[in-house]
């Protein structure tokens, strides 16, 4: 009955958040005096998931699996419980795992809590901490069906390694038919994800044209980072929808955002406001993204921007 986990991947490497995932489930597991047991899809290397106190892998690796389809995946998840006769399942807060988990609560009959941001505060009655009204305020929540899904809120939690001996074996669901006919995935090679990514820079209306977003994506190599946009830039053509951050747009939980250009619209702060830090540079003082900020730069982004990656360029060549 040990408590089981959804460790994503991509193109066979685990995700961050796999490992973040890993390592809330080891502490779950903890408290209930039971072990962790991860389901894989298309994944290569599992014994990295020992580090995080994985003690047993299901690894699947299906044909019809090879693209993300979420009636599918859940449908595996959920054989995976019942093989495990699992109670509690964590899966992350990716746009992936947000499908999967009413899903897999319909089909399990099981209470789901979305955005947890601690360890359970008690495991009877299983209580968790989790974030509302868009990162605003927390609540705490009460599970109280037999089977618990818990969706992580990504860089909340952390990376805790907890080094296990570590097993795996093949696992071959019995999966439905899908209904869905792809025809090809288009993704972004050699970038840092967002959904991944520690540092966002992102870009709004106020660059002006896609001619300027060179020293946007400089910065962000500088910091090893992820680059994103606002709604508007997206919907003007200037960069990819796939960069599109806010709350009609990808959601944002990094330790340091940076908001480039960009005025802060409500919808926009909601889907960035559960980043850990957020500094903005914007030459109207006035613009609402200030009173959200927790640092902000009143200056031209073309003059501002370039003095600090230079700044941060002589830093980094001194260590």
């Amino acid at each position: 009955m040990s408590v089981l986990v959804y460790t994503e991947s991509e193109n066979g490497s685990f995700k961050k958040i796999a490992f973040e995932v890993a390592s809330y489930a080891k502490a779950v597991a903890n408290a209930l005096g039971t072990t962790v047991t991860a389901v894989t899809i298309h994944a290569d290397d599992t014994s990295k998931l020992g580090a995080y106190g994985v003690d047993k892998v299901l690894n699947i690796n299906l044909p019809d699996l090879k693209t993300f389809d979420a009636k599918l995946y859940a449908a595996a998840i959920k054989q995976a419980a019942e093989k495990e006769s699992t109670k509690v399942i964590i899966l992350s807060s990716s746009i992936n795992s947000k499908y999967l988990a009413p899903l897999l609560a319909i089909g399990l009959q099981a209470g789901y809590a979305s955005n947890v941001v601690q360890a359970p505060i008690s495991t009877a009655p299983f209580k968790v901490k989790r974030s509302a009204f868009t990162n605003k305020a927390f609540e705490i929540t009460q599970i109280d069906t037999d089977i618990k899904i818990i969706g992580v809120s990504n860089n909340s939690f952390g990376l805790v390694e907890n080094n296990v001996s570590s097993e795996s074996e093949d696992f071959e669901p019995s999966l439905p038919s899908s209904g869905i006919n792809v025809t090809s995935v288009d993704k972004a090679t050699n970038k840092v994800s967002i959904a991944d990514a520690e540092i966002v820079v992102s870009g709004g209306r106020g660059l002006k044209g896609p001619e300027n977003w060179g020293m946007i994506e400089e910065l962000a190599e500088v910091l090893g980072a992820a680059t994103a946009c606002s709604k508007p830039v997206s919907d003007l053509g200037w960069r990819p929808h796939g960069e599109h951050v806010g709350q009609t747009g990808k959601p944002v939980a990094s330790n340091l955002y940076i908001a480039i250009g960009i005025s802060g619209a409500i919808q926009h702060l909601a889907g960035i406001n559960a980043s850990k830090v957020k500094l903005v540079i914007n030459n109207d003082p006035e613009a609402p993204f200030f009173k959200a900020a927790d640092y902000g730069v009143v200056g031209d982004a073309f003059e501002v921007v370039p003095k600090l990656i230079e700044k941060l360029k002589a830093f980094k060549a001194q260590q």
